[in-house]
């Protein structure tokens, strides 16, 4: 019955991990289309001014703002989908000088330095955005866009990421290996007589 449980939650963990994983790439997709279509109005003003002499002045209101806030949303989304892919920079010059056994202590040991720190970063952002909601804080561009919008995606990626954290964190004090382990790190395991 628990091994069920557990599958069960390990499937919804993964899948709600990729579906934010995509939903930042759905978000750098939004930020190319709107660049492109930037261009395509720069290109016809240019044409426009060559052909008449006169430009006509085409642009997308506030399109720097939107992809700002397009640019934070795939940032923050894509923070526990990276971690559990093992995309994340990690300076593993101290942990291949470690044996195993001492190599899973320092990852527990870096996990419960991270996990607080992300779960007070998730809970600041939330505060921040319910206060942006609260007093109707607004963006100081052309199109004025309520702050709590981009604040959300940002406080739905750190709370994601402090999952995918704690997910970590029980996974290698239950004894097994961190999912984000590198390739790099990998090869080092199977040269390791102590593995």
């Amino acid at each position: 019955m628990w091994e069920v449980k557990e599958s069960l939650l390990r499937r919804n963990l993964n899948r709600l991990y990729l579906w934010s994983g995509w939903l930042a790439g759905a978000f750098i997709a939004a930020i190319f289309l709107l660049v492109l279509c930037q261009v395509g109005l720069n290109l016809i003003d240019r044409l426009s001014g060559l052909m008449t002499g006169k430009a006509v002045g085409l642009t997308i209101p506030s399109y720097a703002d939107f992809t700002g806030f397009f640019l934070a949303a795939a940032s923050f989304l894509a923070l526990a989908h990276t971690l559990r892919q093992g995309g994340h920079i990690r300076v593993s010059l101290v942990i291949a000088q470690l044996d195993r056994k001492m190599r899973h202590i320092f990852e527990i040991w870096c996990l419960l330095l991270t996990t607080p720190v992300s779960a007070y970063f998730t809970w600041y952002t939330i505060s921040l955005t319910r206060e942006s909601y609260t007093y109707h804080d607004l963006s100081p561009g052309m199109v004025a866009v309520p702050l709590w919008i981009p604040q959300s995606a940002m406080s739905l990626g750190l709370a994601i990421l402090t999952i995918a954290l704690i997910d970590e964190l029980l996974a290698t004090l239950r004894g097994g290996k961190p999912s984000y382990a590198g390739a790099g790190e990998r090869l080092l395991d199977d040269d390791d007589p102590t593995s």
